[in-house]
């Protein structure tokens, strides 16, 4: 078999969200979690991720930073890409941070549309999100082998 590195503009939307789901699951598994793909929203998110210590975590897998109404209470995780960049943080912890200082809470797309996400990341936000940074690598880990002496 030869393997060919696909574009990622050229995979539809569907192909672009499984794409993403697999590089968010690579960052996640340095961090201890194992994901689930669901195969629908299931109260607002795309998959569980579950770490080594048991605790569950629902999160929607977006294509760049936004908050939403309809997310709103329901104890849900938000992951996007910048770039090589991922985040993941709690919906309504960064909401509530984000409408204290912007002016999102004001527009038509907020008040009208029930939500509102941003075409790039200012040097504002991205201090806002630097909690919610992670990184990851996808190199395989090497077991270390036990020299045997006889």
């Amino acid at each position: 078999m030869r393997l060919t590195k696909i574009p990622y503009g050229r995979l539809n939307a569907r192909q672009k969200e499984n794409f993403n789901f697999q590089k968010l699951s690579a960052v996640l598994a340095d961090y201890g979690y194992v994901t689930y793909r669901l195969s629908d929203d299931w109260e607002g998110a795309d998959l569980i991720a579950q770490h080594v210590s048991g605790d569950v975590v629902r999160v929607q897998l977006k294509s760049r930073l936004g908050f939403y109404k309809k997310y709103r209470g329901k104890d849900l995780y938000v992951a996007f890409a910048d770039g090589d960049t991922w985040y993941l943080y709690g919906h309504d912890e960064l909401l509530a941070r984000v409408l204290k200082r912007t002016r999102i809470g004001a527009t038509r797309s907020w008040k009208e549309r029930g939500g509102y996400h941003f075409p790039s990341i200012s040097a504002q936000l991205r201090g806002l999100l630097e909690p919610y940074r992670i990184s990851g690598d996808g190199t395989p880990v090497r077991r270390n082998r036990r020299l045997t002496t006889a």
